[in-house]
């Protein structure tokens, strides 16, 4: 009987144990009848009773496990129950418990002026009477949220207090109605200051209505107040904020660092006869420009690289069918923004190697908890993200963790990928404090990768930080200096960018450019999931490495081109051939896209300096064999992984363009995230500028988008108009 006892506890022991294992990290948006995001929903693991909240773009994260039954439930919703199967994302949309009001009036709220006068109020219940206008929305009808701050696993959303009319046309994080006080607009600060004695009624205005009376700048609603005497008719904002006792507070400067460069020019193929440059799989800028335009701010102008913009997206290049490990797909048609151009598109696609054949991994986690990565955007979503990736290994990948503040240390030793538990563990124990000793820590993280080095593996750093180096090697010429020494090594790099305010983008992209590297910005749990989750295999694994691509455009067809962004990214013609020269490393089944913009032969354009005559000894020979079918020859040099020779490929691109009606979903769409970018920059190149014909065109190339990533570009284009 004893022995059946323990038989008993050891197999409740392992089911315990296989339990934990399979607990992985679910995540999803949450969005009501309109599509519109919900935020503060609460949603609860039955089993575990683990709970979270979605942020204000609708999206949450939760552990769970397969068989898990999680409840969504918000104030004025039906409860929805899902079970969790194979997928790690469950999305759902919301059903109003009760019919939605179109309008709310507040009349006639609050104590009488004498009660006001003759009561005592403590310094918690004076910030009260100052939230009570929002509070008085809170509950009246479904479409309106007023929010302090939400807390999703760790990370802080809306540390202010704002108001949220839902089901209007934004994707904003700052989506917050108008306010008008006595016929006079006023910011959400000034209307907090009135006294809710003062009121007389409060009404809310929303969809067409709202626009109606008070134009575009009402496409998020209207709180419309009116107080008692019209007491704030026709102030000007500096009186405003006189009668409320407002001092202005003067705008903080960024502490945001970005790397100045000057747009490509158009160049022309008889005195720069070779355009060369390195591949570049980053797509930090997309998600860093995203955060800017979901605060409502101005994206900085040095912010935006259009070709990480660009490889953002997935496009539907087919797998190679030779040796090489990547295919080679070309396409020409016409520029959107510049009627009489064309458009180059070159586009590589990554061999994709299913994930059993992939080499065993060498991870080191290099993790900054310096005190800059305290807030809850940084050091609590690093921990978050990480945990996706370390669901993702294998027993046969083994994890080390070094951190670094004031000094840099190992907090876990080489660890097998089949203990989640213990590698977890040991991420939530981390705490944010001190200096950051950025040198010491890439020191020890390649230390430790080279001492368990796997010949033949994945042997990689993934640095997470926001950048602020500012102990020991912290300039941007020390830190290049020093993570090019590490390359040699043989060990790649991978950069994880957390926060804002003091972000750190010029040093991040220097690392990762040097250091055989690829490079992402983390805005929130869900790039986490898709950039450490969705597409690991790409984001971790590289199938060649110092990848370079040299382009010789004819002459007789092409009178001038340029390069459409990579500025951080070219070479000399020499260096195509130099196997010394660093260059970009490509995933598994990623994909690469370049775009070049043709100034086709013969045609007249306001870009082209006056052409000189002919020079005696640059002379194009126009004989009979003059290639005149073709547009250009495109070579490209790569190197295995842990190869040191590099391989040459050949093709040539025929001189045939398709009208753009007529280009393939890829070619339109990617012009369109292009488009995008160069306005943004507010490139001199680019003759329409119009946010409608860039989400024309991006609507028209939007397919295959099972992750709505692309739907998501267009609301954005669509919303930033606001700002830029």
């Amino acid at each position: 009987m004893k022995s059946l006892k323990l038989i008993s506890s050891a197999i409740a022991m392992l089911i315990c144990f296989v339990s934990l294992a399979q607990e992985r990290t679910i995540t999803g948006i949450i969005s009501d009848e309109t599509k519109q995001p919900v935020p503060g929903v609460n949603i609860l693991n039955q089993r575990s009773k683990a709970t979270a909240f979605s942020n204000f773009d609708g999206q949450y994260s939760i552990q769970a496990q397969k068989g898990d039954l999680l409840v969504f439930s918000y104030i004025g919703y039906d409860t929805q129950r899902q079970k969790v199967q194979d997928s790690n994302t469950i999305n759902i949309q919301l059903r109003s418990a009760q019919q939605t009001l179109n309008e709310v009036v507040v009349v006639g709220y609050g104590t009488s002026d004498s009660e006001y006068e003759n009561r005592s109020y403590d310094r918690a219940e004076r910030r009260k009477e100052k939230r009570e206008i929002s509070q008085a929305l809170k509950g009246k009808v479904t479409r309106v949220q007023v929010q302090n701050s939400v807390v999703t696993n760790n990370m802080a959303y809306a540390p202010s207090q704002s108001v949220v009319i839902r089901g209007t046309a934004t994707v904003l994080s700052k989506d917050e109605p108008m306010y008008v006080v006595d016929g006079v607009p006023v910011k959400a600060s000034q209307m907090a200051k009135i006294n809710p004695n003062d009121i007389k009624d409060l009404k809310v205005l929303k969809d067409d209505t709202a626009t109606s009376i008070y134009g575009s700048k009402a496409s998020n609603g209207v709180v419309v107040i009116s107080t008692k005497n019209e007491l704030y008719k026709n102030l000007s904002e500096k009186e405003l904020d006189k009668k409320l006792n407002i001092t202005p507070i003067p705008a903080e400067p960024t502490q945001e660092d970005y790397d100045t460069f000057v747009e490509n020019a158009f160049e022309s193929p008889k005195t720069a006869p070779l355009s060369t440059f390195s591949i570049d799989v980053d797509n930090a800028s997309y998600t860093n420009i995203r955060r800017f335009l979901n605060n409502g701010q101005q994206v900085p102008k040095d912010a935006v690289r259009v070709e990480e913009m660009v490889n953002f997206f997935k496009y539907t290049y087919p797998q190679p069918k030779n040796e090489h490990p990547f295919s080679i797909n070309t396409e020409v048609s016409d520029s959107p923004w510049n009627a009489n151009n064309k458009i180059l598109k070159i586009g590589l696609q990554g061999k994709n190697i299913p994930t059993e054949n992939l080499p065993a991994s060498n991870l080191v986690f290099l993790i900054d908890v310096s005190g800059s990565m305290s807030e809850m955007n940084k050091l609590p979503l690093l921990k978050q993200s990480l945990k996706i990736l370390v669901n993702e290994l294998r027993p046969k990948d083994k994890v080390a963790i070094v951190v670094y503040a004031g000094a840099a240390g190992m907090v876990l030793p080489p660890t097998s990928g089949d203990e989640k538990k213990t590698i977890i563990e040991a991420l939530d124990k981390l705490q944010s404090g001190g200096s950051t000793a950025g040198g010491a820590g890439i020191e020890l993280a390649y230390k430790t990768a080279a001492e368990n080095f796997i010949k033949g593996g994945n042997n990689r750093v993934i640095l997470a930080t926001d950048g602020d180096f500012n102990v020991g090697s912290s300039s941007n010429s020390d830190m290049e200096t020093l993570i090019e020494e590490k390359r040699k090594t043989g060990v790649f790099l991978t950069c994880l960018g957390y926060g804002m305010g003091n972000y750190k983008d010029s040093k991040m992209e220097i690392l990762a450019d040097k250091g055989n590297g690829n490079y992402a910005y983390i805005d929130n749990i869900q790039e986490a999931n898709r950039f450490l989750g969705k597409e690991f295999k790409g984001s971790m694994f590289a199938i060649a490495k110092d990848v370079k691509i040299q382009i010789e455009f004819n002459p007789k067809q092409v009178q001038a081109y340029r390069l459409i962004g990579y500025e951080n990214r070219k070479l000399r013609a020499e260096d195509f051939k130099n196997d010394a020269i660093d260059a970009g490393e490509l995933g598994s089944n990623h994909t690469v896209t370049a775009l070049y913009e043709i100034i086709p032969a013969g045609t007249k354009s306001s870009y082209l300096a006056e052409q000189p005559d002919d020079l005696k000894y640059t002379k194009t020979e126009t004989g009979s064999n003059n290639y005149s079918n073709e547009l250009a020859t495109i070579k490209f040099r790569y190197k295995k992984p842990d190869g040191e020779k590099s391989i040459e490929m050949v093709q040539v691109i025929d001189n045939k363009s398709v009208a753009l009606d007529k280009a393939s979903d890829d070619m339109k769409f990617s012009s369109a995230v292009a488009w995008f970018g160069l306005k943004l920059r507010d490139s001199k190149l680019i003759v329409e500028k119009s946010s409608e014909e860039i989400v024309r065109l991006a609507r028209q190339g939007n397919s295959n988008d099972d992750e709505g990533y692309k739907a998501e570009f267009i609301r954005l284009v669509e919303t930033s108009k606001q700002y830029n």
